[in-house]
């Protein structure tokens, strides 16, 4: 999790994303920062996030992005 909040900052230090339980709903993220996240997310990790999986619901808080993780054995 503190992998994710990392990425998270570095793409919007403005917000403290340990604090939300839902990023698209507090509009911490839109629609640019998921994409950005996305890429940075497959080069950190060395995976490759399916397009199918790229929707908000992955995105909305650490413990949505953490199982989206786990999905790609991370």
């Amino acid at each position: 999790m503190d992998d994710i909040a990392a990425i998270l900052k570095e793409i919007r230090p403005e917000y403290e994303f340990t604090e939300s339980d839902d990023f698209i709903a507090d509009q911490m993220l839109d629609s640019f920062d998921v994409v950005t996240l996305v890429s940075e997310l497959d080069r950190r990790f060395t995976i490759a996030i399916d397009g199918a999986d790229i929707v908000p619901e992955n995105f909305r808080n650490l413990a949505a992005i953490g199982k989206l993780l786990q999905k790609y054995g991370k």
